[in-house]
């Protein structure tokens, strides 16, 4: 799987792989499709960690293979244009997330969803028609078809904009899609990490009332004078809950680990939405009276569709919003995976591809 079908051209790549469950990244040479007349092809300047590469490499949902090439939050530099590209030049800055290919012919494609399209190739979770693994950003290259790149504006801070790609859009979609983008809403964003700090930078942008829900007191000041969260609740705290019931227009949940979801619903008003974005390993517990006699919901939302994400990006830029980050040379890698596991990051790794990846 280290390389392209021999009937296919393709070019030299280099990048840091897994080889078995173990999840320990090592250098890995292998190669890239050759550009076609519909692809653009990138050098990669930076890639964000998200918590789902180290699942991934892990093989903690069953799904990987190996060599596997995690990375899903990419920028990079367009050096190659094929004949029929229209939306990028040599030179341009180009963003790609999750998505590198999908069937562009069912409904979800139609309606600029390719996240839900059931054929989409994701940039290291999928193989390509011709049998080809997809290979992720922690890479010196990419090649994609045009139509799943994301055009970058010139005001934007590279490396803090790479998380936009996947953390940044799977907070975005839901808060538009769910019609919590209003201003004057209040919205309550569960656990303050990756996805929690994005969630609420792009709820205040909108205009909401923010209030973070936390396990962590000691979270309080970071969401309240830094991030600018309007409240803080400890979700463990039973009095402050019990305050706060009924007040909450929306919750963006963004918590992995199994937790309870009673007390959330209960903060919510009257046709109140709770929005699951994180994925516990386990089914959670779901109480069905207080829908019920509240008119309220339990949804769902999973990153967005390569125009959203375009949206997205927009929106950040002329609102100002980048991720908290911490920079980090490629060859820290494994250690940054020990530290993300402790939840030893603020709020998300960068890899400075550009300047620290070596090939070996």
């Amino acid at each position: 799987m280290g390389a392209a079908a021999a009937d296919v051209p393709s070019q030299k790549a280099f990048g840091w792989a897994a080889r078995d469950s173990s999840g320990i990244l090592s250098p890995f040479h292998f190669s890239r499709r050759a550009t076609g007349e519909q692809d653009v092809t990138f050098k990669v300047l930076y890639c964000g960690i998200c918590h789902s590469d180290l699942h991934f490499i892990k093989n903690e949902w069953g799904n990987a293979y190996y060599p596997c090439i995690p990375g899903h939050e990419i920028i990079g530099v367009v050096t190659e244009v094929g004949s029929k590209v229209q939306s990028f030049k040599v030179g341009d800055k180009i963003g790609v997330g999750c998505i590198v290919d999908s069937c562009r012919c069912c409904d979800s494609c139609a309606e600029d969803l390719e996240n839900y399209c059931p054929k989409t190739i994701f940039n290291y979770l999928s193989t390509y028609p011709d049998g080809t693994p997809a290979y992720g950003g922690y890479s010196d290259i990419m090649v994609i078809d045009q139509r799943y790149g994301i055009r970058i504006p010139e005001n934007m801070s590279l490396d803090a904009i790479a998380l936009l790609l996947c953390a940044g859009i799977t907070v975005y979609s839901p808060l538009k899609y769910y019609g919590l983008d209003k201003p004057g809403l209040h919205i309550g964003v569960v656990g303050l990490g990756g996805l929690g700090h994005m969630a609420v930078k792009f709820a205040k942008a909108f205009g909401a009332k923010v209030t973070v829900i936390s396990t962590s007191p000691n979270k309080k000041e970071e969401a309240i004078t830094r991030l600018g969260a309007d409240s803080f609740l400890v979700s463990r705290h039973t009095q402050q809950l019990q305050a706060a019931v009924g007040t909450m227009d929306g919750i963006i949940d963004t918590v992995s680990a199994i937790h309870a979801l009673l007390p959330l619903i209960n903060l919510l008003k009257t046709h109140g939405k709770l929005v699951m974005v994180g994925a516990p390993d386990k089914p959670l517990e779901l109480p069905i009276s207080p829908l019920l006699f509240g008119r309220k919901i339990v949804g769902g939302s999973g990153i967005g569709g390569i125009k959203e994400t375009q949206e997205m990006v927009d929106f950040a830029a002329k609102h100002g919003i980048k991720a908290d980050i911490e920079v980090i040379p490629m060859d820290y890698v494994n250690t940054a995976m020990d530290r993300l596991l402790k939840v030893d990051v603020k709020y998300r790794f960068v890899i400075d591809i550009a300047n620290t990846l070596k090939a070996a």
